[in-house]
C-alpha cells in the first residue's frame, strides 16, 4: 500500500513541479505534433491536455498510475470539446491492443517507471505502422560534474519523488526500443540545477 507522502505529497509535487512556466515551454516544443488516435503515457495531473491541437487529435486516451493525479486530470478537462478518456494502470502493462494508436506521448514519466525498456517495448506495440512516439523528459546529464551529483542524491531522490530517477538516458532508451529516432534535441534548461536541469526531447515511428 502507498505511503501517505506517495498518497498525498508526490501527486501535489508533480502537479506543481511539472507544470511551471519554463517546463511548460518544453512540453510546447513537443506535444502539439501529436495527431490522430493519441495515447498518453503518464497522463496523470494533465498538465499536457490544453497543448494537445484540436484540429489534428480525433481521440485521446490516457493512462496513469496515480488516482490523485487522474482526479487533477479529469478536473483540467472538465467542459473541453476534446474527450480525454482517462484510465488507471501501469505503462508497463498497457490494457490496449496491439496498432492502435496514431500518436503515444511521454513527457516526464520514463523517469519514474519501473522498467523503461519495458514502457516504450509497450508503446511501440500500441503504435499503428508508422505511428510516432513523442516524447520529453529530464535524465542523466552529458557533464561529469553534474552526473556525480545525480549518481549522489539519487536514492533519497527517488525516495521523495515518487521513484524519479536522475541518471536515466531518454533518447539513448527510445533508440534501443527498436523505434526509428526522427528528429531529437537536447539541453540544459535555464533556471535549474545543473543535476536537475538536463532535458531530452524527440520524435521516433515504428
Amino acid at each position: 500500500m502507498a505511503s501517505w507522502w506517495d498518497r498525498i505529497v508526490v501527486p501535489r509535487l508533480i502537479a506543481c513541479g511539472c507544470t511551471q512556466k519554463e517546463l511548460m515551454e518544453l512540453r510546447h516544443k513537443v506535444v502539439p505534433k501529436a495527431h490522430g488516435k493519441v495515447l498518453e503515457i503518464g497522463a496523470g495531473g494533465g498538465a499536457n491536455f490544453p497543448l494537445y491541437d484540436r484540429t489534428k487529435v480525433s481521440s485521446l486516451t490516457g493512462i496513469d498510475p496515480s488516482p490523485e493525479l487522474l482526479a487533477i486530470a479529469r478536473q483540467r478537462a472538465a467542459g473541453d470539446a476534446l474527450a480525454f478518456e482517462l484510465y488507471e494502470g501501469v505503462a508497463e502493462a498497457l490494457p490496449f491492443a496491439d496498432n492502435v494508436y496514431d500518436t503515444v506521448v511521454i513527457t516526464f514519466t520514463l523517469c519514474s517507471v519501473s522498467d523503461p525498456a519495458q514502457v516504450l517495448a509497450e508503446a511501440r506495440r500500441v503504435l499503428k505502422p508508422g505511428g510516432t512516439l513523442l516524447f520529453l523528459e529530464h535524465g542523466r546529464s552529458p557533464d561529469p560534474g553534474p552526473q556525480k551529483w545525480q549518481r549522489r542524491i539519487e536514492p533519497l531522490w527517488k525516495r521523495l519523488t515518487g521513484n524519479c530517477h536522475l541518471t536515466r538516458a531518454a533518447t539513448a532508451n527510445v533508440e534501443a526500443s527498436g523505434l526509428i529516432l526522427q528528429d531529437h534535441g537536447s539541453a540544459y534548461q535555464p533556471g535549474y540545477p545543473k543535476l536537475l536541469a538536463w532535458m531530452e526531447w524527440g520524435e521516433a515511428r515504428k
